[in-house]
């Protein structure tokens, strides 16, 4: 069989369903070989409680890549020890360093160039963080593995992408890190993000307004006047397609769906809540900016549905499929 690409798949916090959903991908047949990276037993465990009938096998990473791709029930695993006991549902703090490990084996594989990309599975962020682990997200984090200082948040659909000038911020914290400088960076990482993975020479980038009607020329804040308007031209000058500030409460409308490739939204809920109201489940959320691809699914650890059969794979094997698409 002629050789193919390889994706790791990080199961996330053991606990919750990330396990349950990424077990799926063995019966999810791609033209590659995914590996699941996690503690074997808990896997093996997990899969019998789902009652999902699939075997796993251990894989050769001194070949950069498979001979063979996988499904039918069969998947690759790439084994990494829990520090302690696991119930599903149940948080144990003790297991936090595992699942930093995983991320953090994951990018070294990306970065030594034994697998092509990681599609990640949720983390629970306030565990990490009460382990003594600072820990915002999956981006800053991969960040610092890779040494990058710069990466971007950013979540595909069928119809356009969406990428974030600021993450995981109280919001009365928010517009104090929205600077100049940073809100140029973001469009500028956005716009050649999607030249080199979705082939849009000149994206149709839409510039959502920090405050409500987009500042109604300085009556409802300043931001938009004084912040973003300069940023907006002097990029435009430059050939960037970008239309704003815009009303961020109708900017998602389905005729600006239509015409926009991307949008630029300040701050989290202000992107993820229409985001995700139209496309929960379809979303896939990619790190810009990481010398290797990573993708990831659109929720959270969901842990009252962990071991229940109840938590849908869609977001992850969306997240898989895109992934193969953009290494291919």
């Amino acid at each position: 069989m002629q050789d193919c690409p390889r994706i790791i798949i990080t199961t996330g916090e053991p606990a919750g369903i990330g396990p349950d959903v990424a077990l799926h991908a063995a019966f999810h047949r791609l033209p590659i070989e995914v590996i699941l990276m996690g503690d074997e037993d808990l896997l093996k465990a997990r899969a019998t409680q789902l009652n999902l009938d699939l075997s796993f096998y251990k894989t050769n990473l001194d070949n950069t890549t498979a001979s063979r791709a996988n499904g039918n029930g069969h998947i690759a695993i790439y084994p990494i020890s829990l520090r302690d006991n696991c119930v599903a549902g149940s948080l144990n703090i003790h297991n936090a360093p595992y699942v930093l490990e995983m991320l953090k084996r994951a990018a070294d594989l990306c970065l030594e160039k034994k697998v092509q990309a990681m599609v990640t599975a949720p983390v629970h962020k306030a565990l990490l963080n009460e382990s003594g682990q600072p820990f915002s997200g999956h981006t800053e984090y991969l960040g610092q593995c890779s040494q990058v200082k710069d990466t971007l948040m950013v979540f595909h659909s069928a119809d356009c992408l969406m990428a974030l000038v600021t993450t995981h911020l109280p919001l009365n914290k928010v517009a104090a890190h929205i600077t100049p400088q940073r809100l140029e960076k973001v469009i500028l990482q956005l716009h050649t993000g999607m030249q080199s993975h979705f082939q849009k020479a000149k994206p149709n980038i839409a510039i959502l307004g920090l405050n409500p009607h987009a500042g109604e020329n300085g009556n409802i804040g300043h931001e938009e006047q004084d912040l973003m308007l300069p940023v907006i031209e002097k990029l435009k000058q430059q050939g960037l397609a970008l239309t704003g500030p815009l009303s961020a409460d109708t900017a998602f409308s389905q005729e600006n769906r239509q015409y926009f490739d991307a949008y630029v939204a300040m701050y989290h809920d202000q992107g993820l809540t229409p985001m995700k109201a139209l496309y929960f489940e379809e979303l896939v959320n990619i790190t810009f900016g990481l010398p290797f691809l990573r993708t990831s699914v659109d929720h959270g650890t969901a842990l009252s549905l962990a071991g229940s059969g109840k938590a849908r794979p869609n977001s992850l094997l969306r997240a898989l499929e895109l992934t193969h698409q953009l290494i291919k």
